[in-house]
């Protein structure tokens, strides 16, 4: 090998190192903001490296391979990516085993799941709000704004849905 193949080569593998260095850094940064939304880091993790690889579908042999996880563990994170409608199971054609990737349309369904979690703070908020329906206006100030507040973004959320769907449509 002639110097300047050598030097190609060289640059070549620097530049493939930075990659997978960059690489390990998002998915640690997802399964971090993961872990802050009080989901599993190892979840985050596996969702980081569906966002990035390529080909977008992975085996649970290769998950556990670049994650350096167990394969018990990607089997328990995929499960619950599963569950919670960011990812999906797929197989295919010609292949025994499965695959997953991220589920289309994951982030509208996953803030269409967050409407019933807000209806149901709501709700709360109006329930300790009857329960101190006798008492001092400062006391109730805590729960009327926890009720407001979900009672906005029951009325405001499902707009900004429409109008993100209605945005997605004319962008394709």
């Amino acid at each position: 090998m002639d110097v300047a193949n050598q030097i190609n080569a060289s640059h070549a593998n620097v530049n493939q190192e930075q990659r997978q260095f960059e690489q390990k850094h998002f998915i640690e940064e997802v399964g971090l903001l993961f872990e802050m939304v009080g989901l599993p880091r190892m979840a985050g993790r596996v969702f980081g490296w569906l966002l990035i690889s390529n080909p977008p579908y992975q085996s649970p042999g290769e998950l556990a391979a670049v994650l350096q996880a167990s394969k018990g563990s990607i089997s328990t994170m995929t499960r619950l990516l599963v569950q919670i409608g960011l990812i999906e199971r797929i197989s295919l054609p010609g292949q025994r085993r499965d695959y997953f990737r991220i589920k289309l349309d994951a982030w509208s369904e996953l803030t269409k799941q967050r409407m019933a979690q807000i209806t149901a703070f709501r709700r709360l908020a109006e329930r300790g709000l009857e329960l101190l329906h006798d008492e001092e206006p400062n006391l109730r100030r805590r729960l009327e704004e926890m009720r407001d507040m979900h009672a906005f973004c029951e009325r405001e959320l499902p707009l900004m849905i429409e109008r993100w769907e209605q945005q997605r449509l004319h962008s394709q």
